[in-house]
């Protein structure tokens, strides 16, 4: 017998005060981001059927019973099975024939049937459904061999939702099973938060549009993109993108512009301490406020979080990588909060290490990986490159999530426990 326990995880070390510094762990990033970003307060009704992906800002409930009466579970007849009293078999009068949608008007006894189909209504004195493949239907009449039990393929009312009762909490996210639920409650119009809207900038002189022209010292810009699929969904409208100017004046007229016009302000690049880093000056200029600035993780170690007047600010680093790792930790972290999510993120689940582990300590590495089957236990295996470059996009389209290497590990061997988190999908 194999005896299963949960693993208690003492977390990945990014909170060990000498790894620290200056720098947070990423659990303590999380909570300033959960305590500090509030949702945006207004709201407003949707026609159920284009509520697709929209964050409900009041609870949804049944406007009555569902179903709202006992209906047939399946085509076949209806028939009393409290009055068939003498030992069978039975033939039975088929005196009525009830399609879904019509309100029977008979009254069935121990000596008649009712030919029903799927949806229909159960007539009055019937309390089980006959599947037709287990009765001989004779003209008018049915031959029944074995006594049904009573309640045989009804759907009783009320069995699936009770009139008042609560489907959906406020925050859901609404995809096409929550939108199934909201229908069947009676639910045709939903009260949901307004679209978050966001401002996207890319830093950087080298920076040009993906596929345009560029010269021998210039780059293609993968985070706009990249970002702009990573925000396509129906809850979130962006507003504003643009490439920021390479001075600090041009910055703050851009930054004072976006977060204007918008609820969450992201900007890629020029959050470190270079010369040419002018990002968080910027916002310092506008008088803005850090939530924090530099958490304890490899990549994305300058990671920021602030706000620039009225409008949150999301600071992501410049390398791509280092860019959707951080998105996904953080940014779908605050976004879930100005939305007032409360699904929430694919949760962080125990893997086991394809391959052994060697690496330089000191901080948290969220290094992409891939899932790649079970053992014998049945534990997930995950497959990974031997490190991680922050700016090497080719291979992030195999990868399935982040795993989370601790602080402290220099070396894992095959068959290591990490934590790994799936990445979010729009």
């Amino acid at each position: 017998m194999t005896l299963h326990r949960a693993i208690a995880s003492p977390g990945c070390g990014c909170d060990r005060q000498d790894m620290l510094h200056a720098l947070i762990s990423i659990d303590e990033a999380l909570a300033r981001i959960a305590a500090h970003a509030s949702p945006v307060s207004r709201t407003e009704a949707v026609q159920v059927g284009s509520a697709l992906g929209r964050i409900l800002a009041l609870p949804v409930r049944s406007r009555s019973m569902a179903p709202a009466f006992d209906n047939a579970a399946m085509d076949g007849y209806a028939i009393a099975t409290s009055a068939l009293t003498r030992p069978g078999p039975w033939d039975l009068r088929v005196i009525a024939r009830v399609p879904a949608g019509q309100d029977p008007a008979v009254v069935l006894d121990g000596v008649s049937a009712a030919r029903i189909f799927t949806g229909a209504p159960i007539p009055t004195g019937a309390d089980a459904v006959v599947m037709q493949e287990n009765v001989i239907r004779d003209g008018d009449f049915i031959h029944l061999a074995r006594r049904p039990v009573s309640g045989l393929n009804i759907r009783v009312a009320g069995s699936d939702m009770a009139e008042g009762a609560t489907v959906l909490e406020k925050g859901r996210r609404l995809g096409p099973r929550e939108i199934a639920a909201c229908a069947a409650a009676g639910a045709g119009i939903l009260r949901v938060r307004r679209k978050l809207r966001v401002a996207l900038m890319v830093t950087g002189d080298e920076v040009r549009r993906a596929g345009g022209a560029r010269e021998a010292a210039q780059i293609w810009d993968v985070n706009t993109p990249m970002l702009t699929a990573s925000l396509a969904c129906a809850g979130i409208e962006i507003v504003a993108s643009a490439q920021g100017a390479d001075n600090l004046a041009g910055l703050v007229h851009q930054l004072s512009e976006m977060a204007e016009h918008s609820d969450l302000v992201i900007t890629t690049g020029g959050i470190s301490v270079g010369e040419e880093d002018h990002v968080k000056p910027a916002v310092m200029d506008l008088g803005g406020e850090t939530l924090f600035s530099g958490v304890a993780i490899k990549p994305g170690k300058p990671v920021s979080v602030g706000r620039i007047g009225k409008a949150h600010w999301l600071g992501l680093p410049g390398n791509p990588v280092s860019a959707l790792v951080t998105f996904q930790v953080f940014g779908t972290a605050l976004i879930r909060a100005l939305t007032g999510e409360v699904t929430g993120a694919p949760a962080r689940r125990h893997v086991v290490t394809g391959t052994a582990i060697r690496r330089k300590a000191g901080h948290c590495e969220l290094r992409p990986a891939t899932l790649a089957g079970f053992d014998a236990q049945g534990r997930e295996i995950v497959s990974f490159e031997d490190a991680t470059h922050s700016a090497r996009v080719g291979l992030l389209s195999n990868a399935d999530g982040l795993m989370f290497l601790p602080s402290d590990a220099e070396c894992l061997p095959a068959g290591a426990l990490v934590e790994f988190q799936p990445f979010c999908q729009s």
